[in-house]
Formats: C-alpha cells, structure tokens, sequence
C-alpha cells in the first residue's frame, strides 16, 4: 500500500531502499530527478538513460513485482528530460491543441520509452479542466489538455491508450479536479469551495464509463460544500461516496503525495495515513522529496497502520480490500503471475 521515493543513482542488495523494499513489502517507488530537500545537492535517481535503466533492474532484482513509477506528463512535468539524454513528448495544453489521434502518437512513443527504461506506471495524464488558466500548478504550467471538459476527456484517452499499449499503467489526476485552483497544494491547503465547477468530473465519469479501471490520483483540496474538514484524499466523502458510489470506480485509488505542504502543514504523518486509508486511499505515495527526507517514514507509516489495525481505528477489511484492488491491477499488467 505504499509507494516511496528514495535517493541514490544506484543500489545493491545493502542499500538502505532494498533493505525496506524487503523488510515492509513495500508497493513500489517512484523516481526523481530533482532532491527537493536539499535543493538539488544530493544526487536523486535519475541521471541518463542507461542509469536509470540498470537503477530500475536492480530494483527489480530485490522485488519482482513492484510498481516502478514516475512522473512524466510532457512539457514541464516530466522526469526524464532532454539534458538527460531523454526524449521528452509535448505538454498537455500543446497536445490539447492538436489532434487527438496525435497525442495517441505522442503516448505511444512515451509510453515505449518508459517501458524500455523498466518503468511500469506513469503518474499522468492530468484530466483536471483548465478552468483557471492562471492556475500556479495547473493552467500556468501547461498541464491541462483544455478549457473544456470534452477536449479533456478525449485527448486523456487517447494519452491513456498509447501507454497502455506499452503495457503501462496510468494515474488519472487530480481528484475531484485542481484546475479551478487558485493555489499550488504542494505548499498548502487549497480550497476550492468557491471556484470548483461540475463539469471538472465530467472526466472521470466519461473515462470510467468507458471502462478506465487502473488507478486515479487524490488531490489535496477541500470543498466544504462536500467535506467541511478534510481534503479530498482524507474525505470518505469523496473518494467513497462520489468516486465508488456515485462514478463506480474499481480500480485503485492513489494518494498524492502525504509530505506535501497541504497535509503536513495541517495534519499529523500518523493521522493523515489513517485517514486517507480510511477515506479509501489503496496506495498511499510517501516521495520523501517535499521539505525533508527521512527513510524512517516508510517504517514510520507501516507501525502505524498496524497499530491503527490494532486499535480497531483501522478495519482489517479495508486493508484487504486494498490489497485485492492493488494485486488484481499488478496482475492485469503481469507484474504479478
């Protein structure tokens, strides 16, 4: 249930991420190539092509079946950059602007190139609406595939298409939708509650009608016309009663990333995990690449949903169910037999 970001260009058997990947089963983890917490001073994961391909066997070595993820969305959001030596793919907005059967193409040559450099999942495309076209992490970055709902919706097929083809797994995000935002949730709360729109589900109701089944991606926002405390990841309201009930999503529910500023700053580490795991959170990313990097956080969050099990704060079919979801996903896509 957790997928963790750690640093280093290489490993073996005795780095500190093997010894976790052993010891807490983890889920998978997801690569960077930029250290946040030191400002870049500390090497990340991802250096060039060739590294990163061996980086990403060696993990494999130590656990077969984890989920291998990265960021690479196109433009501005991606990882695996030309200076790199990678070949990156158009932003959202620029596919948005071209036809659809052309960012079918693009996805499909990302979509080869990831699964060449071992990656199995890709946390994209973004189906937030470019509501807000100022939006600081939405619009402003190029990240949105249009204003409105149906060019969204399309041009995220397709995307999804292309690199489902190359037998990777996608992460539509972020939901219930970011892009009415007027905040960046990496640095805190954001309230939606006064901006947010319908049309922003439209998205993920069309692609789940269709058929989407593997995984969407939390946002870190509070509409207190839903949920008057907490945000979307932490919300039974919205992961279980919009997102299960009302869209009758299957498939696996991932959180964005517990470190950032609109958790950390408004809720402890043990009570967001619980609580997200509670609203319906299958997967919960721990980057370690927010303010502080800290490998003891991937221990801390294991003692903790045990604990919460324990205590009868956490049932132990909700943990069940998550696994069955998560394993009935790494078997569709042969990471598990």
């Amino acid at each position: 249930m957790l997928i963790v970001g750690f640093r280093g260009l290489e490993i073996d058997s005795e780095s500190s991420i093997a010894q976790a990947i052993k010891d807490l089963n983890l889920g998978g983890v997801i690569l960077f190539d930029y250290d946040v917490p030191s400002e870049g001073k500390i090497k990340r994961n991802i250096a060039d092509p060739e590294q990163t391909k061996q980086l990403i066997s060696n993990l494999k070595l130590i656990s077969p079946t984890l989920f291998v993820a990265v960021d690479a969305e196109g433009g501005l959001i991606n990882r695996l950059k030309d200076k790199y030596g990678f070949t990156n793919i158009p932003s959202a907005q620029d596919m948005g602007a071209e036809n659809p059967s052309q960012t079918k193409e693009h996805a499909l040559f990302l979509g080869n190139q990831l699964k060449e450099l071992g990656f199995n999942v890709n946390f994209a495309p973004v189906v937030d609406v470019n509501i807000n076209t100022e939006n600081p992490v939405i619009g402003g970055l190029k990240r949105s595939f249009g204003e409105d709902a149906e060019t969204v919706t399309i041009h995220a097929s397709n995307f999804i298409s292309g690199l489902n083809e190359n037998n990777i797994i996608t992460a539509i995000k972020h939901f219930p939708g970011h892009g009415s935002s007027e905040n960046d949730s990496h640095l805190g709360l954001v309230d939606i509650t006064n901006t947010y729109q319908e049309e922003e589900l439209i998205p993920y109701k069309k692609l789940i009608s269709a058929g989407y089944n593997d995984m969407i991606m939390t946002a870190h926002v509070i509409n207190t016309n839903i949920d008057a405390n907490y945000p979307a990841t932490m919300s039974p309201n919205f992961l279980q009663d919009i997102l299960r009930e009302d869209l009758e999503f299957k498939g696996v529910i991932v959180s964005d990333d517990i470190q950032m500023g609109a958790i950390t700053e408004h809720f402890g580490f043990e009570e967001a995990i619980i609580k997200s795991i509670n609203a319906g959170c299958d997967l919960l990313i721990i980057s370690n690449n927010s303010s502080t990097y800290n490998e003891d956080d991937y221990y801390r969050a294991v003692e903790t949903i045990f604990d919460a099990v324990v205590a009868g704060e956490i049932n132990i079919e909700t943990i069940n169910n998550s696994y069955d979801r998560i394993t009935k996903l790494k078997k569709r896509y042969n990471l598990i037999e």
